[in-house]
């Protein structure tokens, strides 16, 4: 745990787990409390996301250093850190394939990326609760990991009895578990495992009717309900900061005192905020109204026609709450337009 928050970070030992700790995630809201039990991953998907580990928010791309005749431009390669990300959702996973897609089986590979994700041990977990804002089950993603794993926990709690339900998902993952004390699981222990999913996939904070949303975002390009959210969002970028399938960055150049070395860094950036599509003479969307419906309709219409698969909301549950106190997430721009979007409690 860190800043009050359950985070992803280093773990020297099972003990570093948040043992015993749920989240409450809803409107604007995060909270802490102390759970009844001992579960090691009874709490919600988590406010950051992987994309950090594999989708540095720094990194430099070459350097540069002047000559006698021109100058000579150095690759900045670094040796990919081997990670095993433990505790990682359904829609995680998900978001995970997209940045494959993105970035390793693109035209263009992405080699920083490529590197450091053949370097990744995943060990999912799957979601014993549902956070306030998660919507797993309207997209297909959750709240049972599927695919993209290589090692998939479930934690079971039963009066005295707590233990790990656990599949294996790659020759690799199949080859670790044979390194650690376990046994076949019962009948009793797989259905209680199947309860546990089953149960979770009862609890999602939020529903979306995704029939003909494409269109539907199409058709309402003008609405009023884009002045509305815009009178209101500050343009933080927080949610695309969190969001795990938001991959926009841009370059910046430095250059030392003397003028004899130069470096290219790509950093994070934001499509909501104003500098993004700075061109000569200005902004191409100045405004916050013209900014946030690009967001949005990339999300969930655009991002279709671009990948010609499903919508791009892939563990975007983490991603809502940090606008919630200001009530501008696209819920009640769709809740607005006509689209089925309820809460549920």
């Amino acid at each position: 745990m860190r800043d009050g928050a359950i985070a992803y970070d280093e773990l020297v030992a099972a003990a570093d787990l948040p043992i015993g700790w749920t989240d409450e995630q809803d409107q604007g809201t995060y909270r802490l409390k102390r759970r009844d039990d001992q579960a090691r991953f009874g709490y919600a998907v988590e406010r950051h996301s992987w994309k950090q580990f594999l989708h540095p928010r720094v990194l430099r791309l070459w350097r540069a250093r002047r000559q006698e005749r021109g100058f000579e431009v150095m690759a900045a390669p670094e040796a990919a850190p081997k990670y095993a990300f433990i505790g990682v959702r359904a829609c995680e996973l998900h978001a995970i394939a997209i940045q494959d897609k993105v970035f390793m089986h693109g035209p263009h590979i992405d080699l920083s990326y490529q590197t450091r994700r053949q370097e990744v041990f995943i060990v999912a977990v799957n979601c014993a609760q549902a956070g306030g804002t998660c919507f797993c089950v309207s997209m297909g993603t959750g709240p049972k990991a599927t695919v993209g794993f290589d090692l998939a926990l479930t934690e079971v709690l039963h009066g005295e009895q707590h233990y790990f339900v656990i599949e294996a998902g790659t020759a690799l993952g199949a080859e670790m578990l044979g390194n650690v004390p376990h046994r076949p699981a019962s009948a009793d222990a797989r259905q209680a495992a199947e309860g546990v999913v089953a149960h979770t996939a009862t609890q999602m904070g939020r529903t979306l009717d995704t029939t003909d949303i494409k269109a539907l975002l199409y058709r309402n390009y003008e609405h009023p309900q884009w002045d509305d959210v815009a009178a209101r969002c500050l343009t933080c970028a927080n949610s695309t900061m969190v969001g795990p399938t938001c991959l926009c960055t841009t370059v910046e150049d430095v250059t030392d005192l003397t003028g004899e070395q130069a470096e290219r860094w790509r950093t994070w950036d934001s499509c909501v905020t104003i500098d993004y599509s700075y061109i000569h003479g200005g902004s191409v969307r100045a405004s916050p109204k013209s900014r946030y419906r690009l967001w949005l309709t990339h999300k969930l219409a655009t991002w279709i026609e671009q990948s010609r698969r499903c919508h791009d909301r892939r563990g975007e549950g983490e991603a809502q709450w940090p606008c919630r106190r200001l009530n501008c997430s696209w819920r009640s721009i769709l809740s607005s337009q006509g689209l089925s979007l309820v809460t549920c409690h």
